[in-house]
């Protein structure tokens, strides 16, 4: 359910994830051999219609970089129009993994891995927006400075970084740098942090197109040339406009190979969105829980739609929704207004649109990559100890230097070594009957709790009356795993209050209080 309650936070921010969303939309569709006007038509049915159905208050959906390679072949080997009969047959897929309620996959990610992604993610968005911030472009190199730093771009991910500055551009790196330094501004300044009404994004937007236009009039060698602006599809008529939607080609749904495409989409952007659920319901300052099964059936609707209209296949996207959280999101009408924000830009403002300089938008995603990958991360996971810690780093690399899915694929490997390892003792058991709104509830915690249990335990606690009082009781416990605690943590400090729950733990040993623990009563120290 839509709500206004928090209309000014939730439009500015879903102001700052349309200018975020804007380029990769147009991005990864060229990246995919796709027109460039099919990601931004899966971006509005990505915020429009995937936003008001979805369940998730901070999740933001749209193509995805992580389907590009997938696509790119299918398109190359099907042609367009049959390919999109794959994304509508993806789109039926997930509705029905959706009604069949097989979301619950997610609960099963460690919180170490989810953690990890987020920093690998960071990092690999750092890494490819570098050459927007320096304004340099393999296709263009002769156009730019040469420093010869490095001669040569083989040798991988550090590297390829370096040869960047081989073609740096005075001007993107001029307008990079007082993007990032107007960000920091409005994090560190007291009285920019105060003005709510403006959002740094929108400032570093506003002062690319004026630096860049005053490069135009007084030095034309700083100015940033066209291919190295926002480009977005213009029409110059309606009839113009309607053209640019195609249709799947009917006769695809009877070829088994776009059955076998669509399944492989559908896999895939199924695991990415639920990855990008949970690790959205980690990063939201309320720690408010979003259905897996709901999002599922969102997301298979918006990709039956985004196929007969000739977009992309969807999934939750982490930079989108790690935008949308920074910039102060409050319900799922951040993520609808982006959507609005972006149809009426190719509408209306298209010409407006693409004089922003992609070194701004770097500047802006470069943020969120530092914040992502922060030191503080790697030194909160290093306290929780090495079983939470090797998954963790295991993770980074993985991600880093393979991509999402096979990074994310060898980090739970290694947790569940480290899980069975520890926890694979004695299964977890709690008291459960109906209970009506204001009752006293008794929940008891067996004497192993694993991450195993995470799941169930998730879902008792969604299920819980509004103001009843729960006792949470660990008098046999002698093992809880680390995710669980912080699950009750987030349960007492956030989820609880948002229903007037009271919450007593009691018999907790000592070596379990972390902080933030509030109504505790223990009788086990």
């Amino acid at each position: 359910m839509i709500t206004f309650k928090f209309l000014k936070s939730d439009l500015m921010s879903g102001m700052v994830v349309f200018l975020v969303a804007l380029p990769l939309c147009l991005g990864i569709a060229v990246a995919s051999g796709a027109p460039p006007f099919a990601g931004i038509i899966t971006g509005v049915i990505g915020g429009i219609l995937v936003g008001s159905m979805s369940h998730s208050n901070v999740s933001v959906s749209g193509p995805a970089a992580g389907l590009i390679a997938i696509i790119l072949v299918a398109v190359t080997d099907l042609g367009y129009e049959t390919f999109l009969a794959a994304v509508v047959i993806a789109g039926l897929i997930q509705l029905s993994l959706g009604l069949a309620k097989a979301g619950g996959i997610s609960s099963y990610f460690p919180t170490s891995v989810i953690e990890g992604m987020l920093v690998a993610i960071g990092i690999i968005i750092i890494k490819k927006e570098l050459p927007h911030a320096i304004g340099y472009d393999k296709l263009h190199e002769g156009d730019f400075f040469n420093y010869e730093v490095l001669a040569s771009t083989e040798g991988g991910f550090f590297t390829e970084i370096i040869h960047a500055f081989n073609y740096a551009h005075l001007g993107a790196l001029i307008v990079a740098v007082v993007s990032i330094l107007i960000l920091i501004a409005f994090n560190k300044v007291a009285l920019l942090k105060k003005i709510k009404a403006i959002p740094g994004a929108l400032v570093v937007v506003v002062a690319g197109v004026l630096l860049n236009e005053l490069f135009k009039a007084s030095f034309p060698s700083l100015a940033i040339s066209a291919e190295h602006l926002v480009t977005l599809p213009t029409a110059s008529s309606f009839g113009e406009f309607i053209g640019q939607f195609q249709f799947p080609d009917m006769q695809g749904f009877l070829n088994p190979n776009v059955w076998i495409v669509g399944a492989t989409i559908a896999i895939v952007a199924s695991i990415e969105t639920l990855l990008c659920l949970e690790a959205g319901d980690k990063m939201d300052p309320y720690k408010r829980f979003s259905s897996a099964n709901a999002e599922l059936r969102a997301q298979g609707v918006g990709n039956i739609v985004a196929g007969f209209l000739g977009g992309l296949p969807m999934t939750s996207v982490i930079v989108r929704t790690t935008a949308n959280i920074n910039a102060g999101a409050r319900t799922k009408l951040s993520a609808v207004a982006h959507g609005v924000f972006l149809l009426l830009a190719v509408v209306l403002i298209p010409g407006l649109l693409n004089r922003i300089p992609m070194a701004s938008l770097a500047g802006i995603l470069i943020m969120i990559g530092v914040k992502l990958a922060s030191p503080k991360v790697f030194k909160h996971i290093w306290h929780t100890g090495k079983h939470q810690f090797i998954p963790f780093i295991v993770t980074v690399l993985a991600v880093v230097f393979t991509d999402l899915l096979k990074g994310v694929g060898i980090g739970l490997v290694v947790s569940i070594y480290f899980i069975l390892k520890g926890n694979m003792k004695l299964a977890y058991f709690f008291r459960k009957e109906n209970h009506q709104a204001g009752e006293t509830i008794h929940i008891d915690l067996a004497q192993e709790v694993s991450f195993l249990n995470k799941a169930a335990i998730k879902q008792t606690l969604a299920d819980l009356p509004s103001k009843s009082h729960v006792v949470i009781d660990a008098v046999q416990t002698v093992y809880i795993d680390h995710d669980v605690l912080e699950l009750i943590r987030d349960f007492v400090n956030h989820g609880s209050k948002d229903r007037e729950i009271r919450v007593e733990l009691k018999n907790f040993k000592s070596a379990y209080r972390m902080e933030g623990f509030t109504h505790v009563h223990s009788e086990k120290d």
